[in-house]
């Protein structure tokens, strides 16, 4: 199976900017684990067809799988009890 591409909204970046430095490294481990499997056991599909969640800790992080074109976009990582609000 080839690998997906990660891309990662702008918006992402001033949410990593809430985080410890020890969060938003294991939180770009788990990120870069995506490319091989964007389908880990942990992640939770949302009500979108092609959106997903998967947990690290108190933060979920949010992304939109594209299959044709192998891209995983990552555009929410937040506190469990902010996420889903846009």
């Amino acid at each position: 199976m080839e690998k997906f591409k990660i891309l990662i909204k702008k918006s992402v970046e001033k949410d990593f900017s809430k985080l410890s430095k020890k969060d938003i490294q294991n939180i770009l481990k788990l990120i870069e684990s995506l490319s091989e499997n964007p389908f880990p056991k942990k992640a939770k599909k949302l009500t979108a067809s092609n959106k997903y969640r998967i947990r690290y800790r108190n933060i979920r992080i949010l992304y939109k799988i594209e299959n044709k074109i192998l891209i995983i976009i990552i555009f929410k990582i937040a506190h469990r009890k902010d996420v889903y609000r846009m």
